[in-house]
């Protein structure tokens, strides 16, 4: 019995091996709870969890590309990536190539943010010219006015967590943060060292765009995004690690 078990399990191996993988996007700016990198690859978070599951429903293994923010859009133009998710389409106003969009799945918020020793809101419209922190490849509308005018300045990190920690080591006075990022970064500090929101910039439902190409499975793809969000899968999924599920308002 053992062996006919271990036969069963060695020919389902090869069956899933011999599949060809769905491509993943990682972009290597996201940070907790999102996705968690170590040595260089995924390893958990909200986003994660939700390719590997499609991945797995879908029925071919996942590969994640880990890729500088910059070239992922290339990636996708040139056929090196099948997916990518936590996209909306009015950050990609130039896209080019065939692609089809998911139904919204998650929902991001973003923030102005200072420490405690700032006050308790701020219009970035008023604020004196200097340095804001943010994510390098990142676009922020509601700032982007001020950054063209030169009122307001970019200082950029590789990441959304180093944004963090150079607000928390008093770098510059305010940066910018999703909603998820920054509570999941406050969890680790005292009360009186956790940053704080200061303003709303915007909100905005996200969700997963495939290439439109006949050697992926697009419609099975988009069809299942679609049973995980209606089940309430992916509401599971945020709640693990924030613990609400506020997937779209």
């Amino acid at each position: 019995m053992r062996w006919a078990l271990g036969a069963l399990l060695g020919i389902s191996l090869n069956v899933t091996a011999a599949e060809t993988p769905l491509r993943f996007a990682m972009p290597d700016s996201w940070a907790m709870p999102m996705v968690q990198f170590e040595r260089g690859r995924p390893t958990q978070g909200i986003l994660y969890d939700l390719m590997l599951s499609l991945a797995t429903q879908v029925g071919v293994p996942a590969e994640f590309h880990v890729l500088p923010r910059a070239r992922v859009q290339s990636a996708m133009e040139h056929g090196e990536i099948d997916v990518r998710c936590y996209a909306a389409q009015s950050w990609l106003p130039n896209q080019s190539g065939d692609y089809i969009w998911s139904i919204p799945l998650l929902f991001q918020r973003d923030l102005l943010i200072s420490r405690k020793d700032q006050p308790a809101s701020a219009d970035p419209a008023t604020l004196p010219r200097q340095s804001i922190g943010t994510v390098l490849g990142y676009t922020y509308p509601t700032l982007q006015p001020l950054f063209d005018a030169d009122r307001l300045q970019r200082e950029d990190a590789r990441n959304q967590e180093q944004v963090l920690e150079k607000l928390l080591a008093g770098r510059y006075r305010y940066a910018v943060s999703n909603q998820w990022t920054l509570d999941w970064f406050n969890q680790r500090l005292m009360p009186e060292q956790q940053l704080q929101s200061v303003a709303v910039l915007q909100e905005q439902k996200v969700g997963c765009y495939v290439r439109n190409d006949p050697k992926v499975p697009v419609q099975r793809i988009l069809r299942t995004l679609l049973r995980m969000k209606m089940s309430g899968e992916i509401d599971e999924i945020i709640r693990l690690y924030t613990g609400s599920s506020e997937a779209t308002p």
